[in-house]
């Protein structure tokens, strides 16, 4: 097991399925909030909509890319090497 600052890594404070749909509600929420932006015509929500959105959009994407990568990464290390 891998150790950070002590204590276990592998302990989680959410349940998995929570935890693996993260990215894909950061993804909705920004979709939903870039939609938004077009439609909200008081003060500054549309640009307000249009930060926030684009923030949890590429929030989301980068979520995703690095788990992706993790796993893929993880898979090679625990992969015997023939040479």
């Amino acid at each position: 097991m891998t150790h950070l600052r002590g204590k276990k890594q592998d302990a989680m404070w959410i349940s998995k399925p929570i935890y693996e749909s993260l990215p894909y509600f950061y993804l909705l929420v920004g979709a939903t909030l870039l939609g938004a932006s077009m439609y909200v015509n008081h003060w500054h929500w549309p640009s307000i909509c249009f930060v926030v959105g684009l923030a949890c959009l590429v929030a989301g994407l980068v979520v995703l890319l690095k788990r992706r990568d993790n796993r893929v990464t993880e898979r090679r290390v625990g992969q015997r090497q023939d040479y």
